[in-house]
Parts: structure tokens; sequence; C-alpha cells
């Protein structure tokens, strides 16, 4: 039986809680939570992430207790750093967002074991932290997926606010608002640095490396439906070598300003029916972006584009994910995704490329995790073969390409004819096809879209089944 992961059930949002008069903590305590409930032990070597709510205002250590079930540490596990009596000491620097434990798992469990490590947050060296989210992950040595479910995926209604991580192995699924992050920091070899195409922002370089020179907006940069420029956006197809900002260099001097188009918000007010508000509210704006690499990690430099001075940050890489994401609005790294082998489909919003140079936006819009490994291809109806009746044996492997569009809009379409022959909003389930995804560990999966609006015809109410090919 294949390894499999277990997923997030729900994304971490750590809670910022305050204070009784009488706590010495301070007005503004600092949360302190592990990143995930539980989680897969798949590779030999793998981070168990904390996070701290706001950076670090010194350095300290946090205290973590585990309990094991079928396992002995020394003979079935390690961590980095070790254990002294059954408790391990994380040491923390000042001013950062995270740390982690490495799990060094020297054992597999066989089928039918049960092999995990829970670890607990006991005590963190902080006058001003609190204890609160995920004080708990459950490491586990061996999981099996699920044979497959219905689901819905909760984007929030025809204004589209959510972006919705699913994993098929385990039916969980992560949800983050879209306007909880602008850039995304590559963790993989690469120094590349995503913007977010779920708001319509684009990025433009330009000719100085001055960050505190005045820049003014650029209204060419705006992406509308076929207003745009292709190469200010990140290509939609979604390989890490397409990032629109360029891949950030060793030598500071190559690495130039960029103007950001923010892009705009959701809209407060809800559409007519049959129509979507995902891209109609009010523009974000415009920031001005320098990026720096800092050792193996990064360094932002950021302004609103009529300041003479910025503010900078340094993003740490973690390979543990696809991305670190970082928002210039709160200022903060943010928790979006899940660990890069934990998810396989995001329900989101889109920018396009329209005849390969054109940028079109989409609600309704299915990524595949092409960075994480999970892979995806149609399948349109025959007379012999629907998802009824399509086998593991039906699989063909040359259809898994790298775009991690292959789901994308092609699952509905979004007007029906009206009076006088001419369209209409509406959505519209296509019902001719399904689609086949392989996930980041090699479970295959047939999928089918059942449903993407209420029953008063709003958009934004996805839904879909799914079952494991074995």
């Amino acid at each position: 039986m294949k390894k499999n992961l277990i997923f997030i059930l729900s994304l971490v949002m750590l809670a910022f809680t305050g204070c009784g008069d009488d706590d010495n903590k301070g007005p503004n305590p600092i949360s302190v939570a592990f990143a995930v409930p539980s989680l897969n032990l798949i590779e030999n070597a793998t981070p168990i992430q904390v996070l701290f709510s706001s950076p670090t205002p010194t350095a300290g250590n946090l205290t973590i207790s585990y309990i094991t079930t079928g396992v002995t540490y020394g003979t079935d596990f390690t961590t980095l750093p070790a254990q002294t009596e059954n408790l391990i000491v994380v040491p923390f620097e000042a001013n950062v967002s995270s740390v982690a434990i490495t799990f060094n798992k020297l054992i597999n469990a066989l089928e039918g074991e049960t092999k995990n490590v829970v670890f607990k947050i006991e005590d963190v060296s902080l006058n001003n932290a609190t204890i609160s989210g995920n004080l708990t992950v459950k490491a586990n040595f061996n999981e099996t997926a699920l044979s497959g479910q219905a689901m819905a995926a909760e984007v929030g209604g025809p204004n589209q606010p959510n972006q919705v991580y699913i994993d098929l192995s385990s039916g969980g699924h992560a949800t983050a608002p879209r306007t909880s992050w602008d850039l995304g920091f590559y963790g993989g070899t690469d120094f590349r640095v995503a913007i977010n195409g779920s708001l319509k922002m684009a990025a433009k370089q330009l000719e100085t490396t001055n960050i505190d020179e005045v820049q003014s907006p650029d209204e060419s940069m705006i992406i509308s439906q076929g207003q745009g420029v292709a190469s200010q956006i990140d290509h939609p197809a979604g390989l890490i070598t397409g990032t629109t900002i360029a891949a950030i260099s060793a030598n500071d001097a190559d690495n130039k300003v960029y103007l950001i188009n923010m892009g705009s918000n959701p809209s407060e007010t809800a559409p007519s029916t049959g129509s979507e508000g995902s891209a109609s509210g009010t523009s974000r704006g415009w920031k001005k972006v320098r990026i720096l690499r800092s050792g193996t990690d990064y360094k932002i430099q950021y302004a609103d584009i009529d300041a003479t001075t910025h503010e900078e940050k340094i993003i740490s890489k973690n390979s543990a994910y696809n991305f670190t994401f970082f928002s210039l609005v709160s200022k903060n790294v943010v928790n979006v995704e899940p660990q890069k082998n934990q998810w396989d489909i995001n329900f989101t919003t889109f920018t396009n490329l329209v005849g390969g140079t054109t940028p079109y936006y989409y609600p309704d819009f299915v990524v595949t995790n092409l960075k994480g490994g999970a892979r995806s291809y149609q399948v349109v109806n025959t007379e012999t073969l629907n998802y009824d009746t399509f086998t593991l044996a039906n699989v063909v492997s040359a259809n898994f390409t790298e775009d991690q569009r292959n789901i994308g809009s092609n699952w509905r379409s979004t007007s029906v004819t009206g009076p006088g022959g001419l369209p209409v909003s509406a959505f519209v389930l296509k019902t001719d096809r399904f689609f086949v995804i392989k996930d980041p560990v090699g479970n295959i999966y047939k999928l089918k879209f059942t449903g993407g609006a209420n029953a008063s015809g709003e958009r934004g109410y996805p839904t879909f089944q799914y079952a494991l090919l074995q």
C-alpha cells in the first residue's frame, strides 16, 4: 500500500488574544502554535513548524514534550534538536516568525500498524507570549488514502473572497482569504517570487535599483478582461521559471525595483444572480518593491510609491512549502497554502492568458498543485468511457502535463442564450467531462464536478465528487 498524506482539515489561523488587566504579558501578546494539527511523514526528514503570530521581540526557547505510539526515540526516530528527558528545547532568534523541529524517521510503518508521535508546546520563554491554536501536532508514520467522497469548496459565494485548498487523500480542505497575501517567496532551490494573480496583480520592472525613488502609477498595468501586459503577470501555466519578477540574483546590483499594481478587492455587494463579483471591488493601490538575497533566504524592501524611505524584512525559505507568503498590507508573513505535499487542487480566481498574449481574469477556476508534484488532465465522455466506467487501466500517464490549468475553467461556462439570442450571465456545469488527478505521492483519482451555483442560481458554490483508482 502506498504511503499517503493526511491533510490539514483547516488552515491554521493563529488567535491574537488580548490579556486581562492583571496580565503582566503586555498589551499585544504573541500567539504560538504548531503550523498544522497533523502531518504524514512521507520523507525521511520532515520539518515540523511552529509559528509566531508576529515577529519575536527577543531570542528565546520553546519547550516541547512528546508522546509516542508504537515507536521509540533513538530506534524509530530522532529529532533535531535532540530530546533530553522527553523534552525538546528549540532555540529561536529575535525577529523571526517561525521555528522548526526536524523529525528524522528511521523506519516505515507496515500496513495495519499505528505509529505516531504527538508533540505538545509546553512553554515559550517570551514575556508576552500565549500558547494558542494548534497546541499539539501528530506526526503519522503511515496513513491510507480515502477511497473518495462528495465535497463542496467554500469559496464564499459569488464574490469568491476565498482560496480553498483540497487534499483528496484525506478529504480535507484549507481556506485563506484571497486578499491575505501579495507575494509568494519560493521554498525550492530557485530564488523566485510570485505575485497574487487571484487579485489581478501585475508587476513591472523599473530601471532603478533605488527603492527610495518616487514612482507614479502606470495605468497600462491594470488587468481587466482583455487588458494588461502578458509579461507583467506570472505565466499562468504555473512553472516557477515563469514568474514576472525575475530570478533574484546573488548580485544585488542585478535586482531592480518593481512597480506593483496591487489589483482589486472582491466586491462588497452581491452581484445580480448568475453573475460574479470577485473582481469588481475597490482598487488595492500601488506599491514598489525590491527583492534581494540574504544568504539562503530573501530580503524584501518595500514602500508606498510616493515614499522616499522604505521598510525591509527577511523572508526565510521553507522547503516544506511551495511558498512563504507575505502581505504588503499587514507587513507580515501570513499562512495561506498547506505544506506542498498536502494539497492537490485549489479553488480560486485566476489571471489567465487568452491567445497566449492577452491577460484575462477568471472566477470559478481550479488550479492543480503543479509545484508540489500533483498533475491532472481532462477526459471527455464517449459512448464507452465516462466517469462511472473509467478505471486505473484507462489512465494515460502522458496526459499529465506540466500545466496547472488542466482543470482551470474547463468544468463550467458562464452564460446561456437569452431573449433575442443574446447571452445572459448564468452558471452552466459541463457534464460531458471529468478529470484525472495524480497527487504528490502518486495516488490517482477521477473527479467530476456536480455543481457551481446554489438553488437560487448564485455562483460561487462549487461541488464535486471523486474516487481513488486502484
